[in-house]
């Protein structure tokens, strides 16, 4: 049995038994045999385990784990603590601290942002060290567009911040006349933030969506 947050397992639970998903398993099993896999086993589901489905406000959506050793923690665009953040990470938080005024912090780890109520979505949830997308295709979008979808579908005003043409593409996902708001930019990384990411508001634009629908912001601080 996968072991989930219980409101993902109940919003989720018909998918564990789907021909895709059993596939999906069993080419894990074989992998982990041949390869190292990222991030480790116990921090695969943890964008959805730090941020349970009522607590929901934000969703960002990546597109595969980091793939270098000790970077995934399961969160997009996240590192573990004492990770040097990579550039696009950097890069949010250049934005972040032009929008916000927050400082740029030292650790890559948005676990608090997790807890805030921001779902860090990768599309692939695992992938092979040292090779990029290595997982994009073996059933995981499946799995993850699904959870765009039922989130969406059930809740009400929440925010999803699409940067990158990847992450724009899954607007369609998301569920008309329920109220949410979607914010789209480019890519963070240093070949597209200067196209358009830096300068967007997203965070800014996102608390004053919340709190227009009478909802607590985001602390945006990681």
């Amino acid at each position: 049995m996968i072991k989930l947050d219980p409101s993902w397992l109940e919003m989720l639970k018909d998918q564990f038994e789907m021909p895709y998903f059993l596939h999906l398993k069993e080419v894990l099993l074989e992998e982990k045999k041949k390869f190292t896999i990222y991030p480790p086993g116990s921090k695969i589901f943890a964008a959805l385990d730090e941020c349970p489905v009522d607590k929901v406000k934000a969703v960002i959506i990546g597109q595969d784990p980091y793939h270098n050793p000790g970077q995934a923690n399961g969160l997009c665009f996240s590192v573990a603590d004492g990770v040097q953040p990579p550039p696009s990470l950097v890069n949010i938080f250049k934005e972040l601290h032009d929008d916000l005024g927050i400082p740029i912090p030292q650790s890559g780890n948005l676990e608090k942002w997790a807890r805030e109520g921001v779902l860090l979505l990768n599309a692939s949830l695992t992938v092979r060290a040292h090779q990029a997308a290595s997982h994009s295709q073996i059933g995981w979008q499946e799995f993850t567009d699904t959870i765009i979808q039922r989130l969406s579908e059930t809740k009400e005003n929440l925010v999803f911040l699409l940067w990158g043409s990847f992450a724009i593409r899954k607007k369609a996902l998301i569920a008309p006349n329920h109220g949410h708001c979607i914010l789209e930019a480019p890519h963070p990384s240093p070949l597209s933030a200067y196209r358009g990411f830096f300068g967007c508001r997203h965070f800014s634009q996102a608390n004053a969506f919340l709190r227009s629908k009478g909802i607590a912001e985001i602390d945006w601080t990681p």
